[in-house]
């Protein structure tokens, strides 16, 4: 499967592109207005719920990123939420975060929900 991507290190610097240009940035199987697997539409929904604004890629339509995104961010799987460039986490870590309100006050902290 690894013969999926061709050049880590160029996958890796579109990578590094895409989360510097976008402060929140959600790699999932489809896109916020059709999510195509359920961990991705709890990500989303958290997202719209904390009104952020926030960017998303479909890892399902770009075989080379879905394969190289796990060597980049050392996660295996899907969704994977970035805030300021760092790997917050999956489904199961957002949902943790946002339940106990830790999720707004990092955004906060970071800059990114209107006050």
């Amino acid at each position: 499967m690894s013969s999926v991507v061709k050049d880590q290190e160029a996958l890796n610097k579109r990578i590094q592109k895409e989360i510097s240009e976008n402060p929140v940035m959600l790699y999932m199987k489809g896109d916020r207005t059709f999510p195509q697997c359920g961990f991705s539409a709890r990500v989303v929904e958290i997202l719209d719920k904390v009104n952020v604004s926030y960017a998303t890629h479909d890892v399902l339509s770009d075989p080379e990123l879905r394969f190289g995104m796990k060597g980049f961010s050392n996660w295996p799987t899907f969704p994977q939420l970035f805030i300021r460039g760092e790997l917050v986490g999956g489904c199961d870590i957002v949902s943790g975060l946002y339940d106990s309100g830790e999720l707004k006050n990092l955004l906060n902290e970071k800059g990114l929900l209107s006050k």
